[in-house]
């Protein structure tokens, strides 16, 4: 099957999905666009790689390149393969010079190391035919926002903490850390801190 190379394109809050990010890849020499959802974590670790931003500790991403790179493995491609009820799959084919291995990996975690690797991405025609967009120009904000937009946060902020009992931010809190949302579970942790103090 024939590959197709993909270029990130944008990446935004996305519309659909609360906490979730939109990552868009496009063909390169095309109009064809591919949206991936893909979680905060992720959309953050990719927005540093590309910003060329230093974290003060590494992240996963980099913890990984760095034991990559302590073996000699580098990764030579990052293949998109294959698309199964809206979930994308995608492998790396990483080499040590002699050996060429594929690992399969989440799309997301993919991209963040194919920037960190600087190895070309790829998917097949029947993936971007089935999930691809085709669009005028760029109409995606491209890594200017990784935060919420302001109507979310709007929406977050007018839940007032102080108002709810001691129990119902526990549950909060749990919920919170379900979700992967640390900053709302912080504001809550805060609150009740700040309960325990006085």
């Amino acid at each position: 099957m024939k590959k197709i190379k993909l270029d990130i394109v944008g990446l935004s809050y996305s519309q659909t999905q609360s906490g979730a990010y939109a990552l868009v890849l496009g063909e390169i020499n095309g109009r064809r666009r591919l949206p991936i959802i893909i979680g905060a974590f992720e959309a953050q670790a990719i927005a540093i790689e590309i910003e060329k931003m230093t974290p003060s500790r590494p992240l996963t991403h980099d913890l990984f390149k760095s034991l990559a790179g302590s073996y000699n493995i580098h990764i030579q491609e990052v293949i998109i393969y294959n698309l199964v009820d809206g979930i994308f799959f995608a492998k790396l084919i990483c080499s040590d010079g002699k050996k060429t291995t594929e690992i399969d990996a989440r799309t997301s975690d993919a991209i963040a190391l194919a920037v960190r690797f600087d190895c070309p991405i790829y998917t097949y025609e029947f993936i971007l035919a089935t999930a691809g967009i085709v669009i005028e120009g760029n109409e995606f904000v491209f890594l200017e926002n990784i935060e919420a937009p302001a109507e979310e946060k709007t929406v977050a902020s007018t839940i007032n903490l102080s108002s709810l009992t001691e129990d119902e931010l526990k549950a909060k809190l749990k919920d919170s850390l379900a979700e992967e949302a640390y900053e709302k579970a912080a504001k809550i942790r805060d609150e009740l801190s700040r309960r325990k103090s006085s």
